[in-house]
Order: C-alpha cells, then sequence, then structure tokens
C-alpha cells in the first residue's frame, strides 16, 4: 500500500511543500494560473509513491555503482546511477550519492510535461533542479555552510547558460562526507549531475592523516550507511591558513578535472571562511566577478 505524503502551500501561498520520510521538497513555479496549478497537480502525482519505489531498490542503490551497466529498474534509480557513473572506475560511490538531485529532477519534469511554464524550480534540501525559459534567471545562495542560516554570497544563473542543476554537499550536511569542506556548491546540467560531483569534490578536500581532523566508521554513525565501515569526518580542529589553502587546492584540482571532462560547469569550495571558484568563465556574482585566469579551462581566486 502506497503511503500518502504530506502535500500542502507554505504560508506564502506560492511555494508548494512535499514531503515523505527523508525527501523534503520546496517547488515553485511561475506562469499562467492554469499553468502552474496544472504544474502542482503534476508534481504532487508523481511525488505520491515515489520513496516507495526508491525503498524497493535500496539494496542495490546502497551498493558501489558499476560503470559497465545500470542493473537498477526504476526511473529515479537509474537516473541516479548514470550521475555518479562517470567517477565509479576511480572511487567508491554508490547511487545514493545522487538522491536528492535525482528525485529534483523527477518532479521538475513531471511538471514540465503537465504545463508551459516561464521559471520553475523544485529544491530538494539544497539540491536544485531548474527550469529557464529564455530570458529568465535564478539566483543561487551560497551558503557558508549547508546547516547553517544566512547567505555568504549569491551566484545568478541566466536562461542562456547552460546550468540546470544545482548541488551542495560538504561535512555539515545531511550526508556524511570523506572531506573536510564546510561546503561544496557544484553547477552542472542537471541536479542529478551536481549532486554526485559535489560528493566528489567535497570529499576531495581533504588533510589525510591530520592530527587535528576527526574521523570514524560510517556505520558507527548510521548501521545502514551505504558508507560502510569508510572512515567519515566528524570534526575538524584548529587549521593554519597554509593547510586551509592545500586542503582547498586538492578539491580545486578535482573540480578542474571535472570542468575539463564537461562534467560540472562550475564550482564554489568553501573551508573556514576561505572561498575558491573553479569555472569555465566568470561567474556572476553581485559584488564579485570572478576572472578568468591562466588556461581558458579554469578561474579559481580566493574571496
Amino acid at each position: 500500500m502506497t503511503r500518502t505524503p504530506q502535500i500542502g502551500f507554505l504560508s506564502d501561498g506560492r511555494r508548494l511543500h512535499l514531503q515523505d520520510g527523508p525527501i523534503d521538497l520546496i517547488v515553485e513555479a511561475c506562469g499562467g494560473e492554469k499553468d502552474v496549478q496544472a504544474a502542482y497537480q503534476a508534481a504532487a502525482r508523481r511525488f505520491t509513491g515515489l520513496l516507495d519505489e526508491l525503498c524497493g531498490e535500496l539494496k542495490l542503490l546502497r551498493r558501489a555503482a558499476d560503470p559497465r551497466q545500470n542493473r537498477l529498474q526504476g526511473r529515479v534509480a537509474r537516473r541516479m546511477h548514470d550521475a555518479v557513473a562517470p567517477f565509479a572506475a576511480d572511487c567508491f560511490i554508490t547511487p545514493m550519492a545522487a538522491v536528492a538531485g535525482a528525485v529534483a529532477e523527477e518532479i521538475l519534469g513531471a511538471m514540465l510535461r503537465g504545463a508551459e511554464l516561464k521559471r520553475a524550480y523544485v529544491n530538494n534540501g539544497g539540491d536544485i533542479a531548474l527550469h529557464l525559459a529564455d530570458g529568465e534567471h535564478f539566483v543561487v545562495g551560497l551558503a557558508e555552510r549547508p546547516d547553517a542560516s544566512g547567505l555568504m554570497r549569491t551566484m545568478i544563473v541566466d536562461a542562456d547558460d547552460p546550468v540546470r542543476g544545482v548541488a551542495t554537499s560538504g561535512r555539515h550536511g545531511r550526508s556524511f562526507s570523506l572531506g573536510i569542506a564546510d561546503a561544496v556548491t557544484v553547477l552542472a546540467r542537471t541536479a542529478s549531475q551536481a549532486d554526485a560531483a559535489a560528493t566528489i569534490i567535497a570529499n576531495a578536500v581533504d588533510l589525510p592523516g591530520h592530527p587535528a581532523i576527526i574521523r570514524c566508521p560510517a556505520k558507527e554513525l548510521q548501521p545502514d550507511s551505504d558508507l560502510g565501515s569508510r572512515l567519515v569526518t566528524r570534526d575538524v580542529g584548529e587549521l593554519s591558513a597554509r593547510e586551509i589553502d592545500d586542503a582547498l587546492e586538492s578539491g580545486a584540482a578535482c573540480a578542474r578535472k571535472l570542468l575539463a571532462a564537461g562534467l560540472i560547469d562550475g564550482a564554489a569550495l568553501r573551508l573556514r571562511g576561505e572561498m575558491v571558484i573553479v569555472a569555465a568563465r566568470a561567474i556572476e556574482m553581485p559584488g564579485l566577478q570572478a576572472p578568468l585566469r591562466g588556461r581558458a579551462l579554469e578561474s579559481a581566486m580566493h574571496v
């Protein structure tokens, strides 16, 4: 029997809230009144039963992804695997690394099949799927860390940009991290791709073996974690300015490789008040423009 999720509008009357177990979505659609209503109805219909679909394949979703084949059956589950597959040959990663972005994509896709919208987004705990018609834009908030209120800066995504997915990962987020980044925000063509890449880059922001970094096996904190006995970061003590730079550069080097491979369109890495931006071109940020530096493939700066 399919459970009935919680579905209702927020106090502003514009945004729809969809919640079922660990899935918690904020949805907003802009367009004609009938199209907006149709989009919200489509979102609610597709959301109902979605968690049950994922739970039906949960055992396989928690296993290391096989880059050679996708054995999953559900549309969202298959999208999760496809998003992590490009990384699976080089490191341990499961489809769960892309679950939030893949769910956001699925709901947005249902909305767009049922309505013609000027602008829409589905925000799944900070992992966001976007729709932008010509002339529209979306402001991406960059928090200092995922679990903290208040924004450090904002980025602007225009309709002309290829970016339609935004995701943030880090040691303060909802999932465990192998690295020490406070937050890594990734821009990509889809939300599931951004979600997977943010996980990989956040893991790379690290200082292996540093005595001030406290780690423990993931399964001690969450017995059914897909990370099993792998060590996840629990706390980070005092770091020097040089150590912060080294950790950020490790993550930036990973981001540059993903950028060169076409897997991301940009990333902002934050640690202890420092931020590094990696992008193929200047990222539009009110009050700050990240300039290109060196080869046309990257832009990186501390702000």
